[in-house]
């Protein structure tokens, strides 16, 4: 039993079990540590999407020259304007929706296809097994940036390219995982039980694999939508992402350092949204990592 002061006994009644209310305490930590990035990105989720049509934001593009390099806080402008006269709120959280569109269609298609081979790898093993895993092996080996900005570059600039990019590589990775899931799950007393019983293995793979595996594979999905955002920032960085002069947080960047000196809030916005949303995606990815690791 933990010796807890007599105050605080008497604070929680007699009838509290105290290790309970010590276990509680400790877990209000974590719970905290994902509570906290969880509810950051609802909430650029919600401002993104929902924050044009709410607010009465003006079109990202279409501005008027007259009104460039608006100060912030000019009447209907909060942000200001950029040089072509176009709002840069709006820019900016239509920038932020093409991200997360982005990134959250390269991470589902990584987990399907990726969560699939990995785990009928792991599951079927012998030749199935050597196969994906020799194939995938030489697409880990290349370097993945360097492959993208060639793809991206072949392909040219738009928004599916961009993700069909992105998704070539990721599933990899996302397979590997699987795999090294798959694999600790397969000596488990349930399989054994499942395999004996005469369950399908199609049901063997949906319905006692696919539910053990997906902690994993999600946390790995939260700390990919961060990596993912990056790249996309920097593809439209170097001009092979979001094509000019639909909005992008890497093109804003690359727009804003043309008159870095004058206008560095240009260049600041769209940084400090690139920062925020990674790192909230990391911190999650993190604490989920943590919670379900120690289950």
């Amino acid at each position: 039993m933990t010796v807890v002061e007599p105050a605080a006994a008497s604070a929680v009644g007699p009838d509290v079990d105290l290790e309970q209310v010590e276990a509680g305490r400790r877990r209000r930590p974590a719970n905290l540590g994902t509570w906290i990035p969880a509810g950051m990105i609802a909430f650029i989720v919600v401002a993104c999407f929902l924050g044009p049509l709410l607010l009465g934001l003006p079109r990202p593009v279409g501005g008027s020259v007259l009104e460039s390099y608006l100060p912030a806080g000019s009447p209907g402008h909060l942000l200001g304007t950029d040089p072509n006269g176009n709002d840069i709120l709006s820019r900016l959280l239509h920038g932020g929706r093409a991200s997360l569109l982005i990134a959250t269609t390269v991470n589902l298609l990584g987990l399907v296809v990726g969560g699939t081979l990995g785990a009928l790898s792991g599951y079927v093993g012998g030749v199935v097994d050597t196969v994906i895993m020799r194939v995938l092996d030489v697409l880990i080996a290349f370097p993945s940036l360097v492959l993208t900005l060639a793809v991206a570059q072949a392909l040219g600039p738009s928004m599916v390219n961009t993700i069909f990019a992105l998704t070539f590589f990721s599933i990899p990775a996302v397979a590997r995982v699987a795999r090294s899931a798959v694999l600790r799950l397969r000596e488990q007393p349930f399989m054994a039980a499942a395999q004996l019983a005469g369950t399908p293995g199609w049901r063997v793979l949906f319905k006692h694999l696919a539910p053990n595996i997906a902690p994993q594979l999600i946390t790995f999905a939260m700390l990919g939508m961060g990596i993912v955002i990056i790249i996309e920032g920097a593809l439209s960085f170097l001009g092979l992402g979001i094509p000019a002069p639909a909005p992008s947080w890497g093109n804003m960047v690359a727009d804003g350092q043309l008159s870095l000196s004058a206008t560095p809030m240009l260049v600041v916005w769209p940084s400090l949204a690139l920062l925020v949303t990674v790192l909230s995606f990391n911190l999650l990815g993190e604490n989920l990592r943590a919670r379900w690791s120690g289950r």
